[in-house]
């Protein structure tokens, strides 16, 4: 990700595992999304840049590994 930081990196890819766990939960468990597939896909993505960028932040619990 150009102009970020690892620590600034740790910080948004946190945020995303978080956003994304809580819509996979709303989606998949309660069959209530909150969000458009399109907007899920953008974070998915992001996330999938960082760790690309930092592959020492991914996580084994990443919903980019699944």
């Amino acid at each position: 990700m150009p102009g970020m930081d690892q620590y600034q990196a740790r910080l948004r890819s946190e945020e995303l595992r978080s956003q994304l766990n809580y819509h996979n939960y709303r989606y998949y468990v309660l069959d209530q999304p909150e969000i458009a597939d399109a907007e899920y896909d953008q974070l998915m993505n992001e996330l999938r840049a960082i760790e690309a960028a930092f592959p020492e932040l991914i996580t084994p619990d990443s919903p980019t590994q699944r």
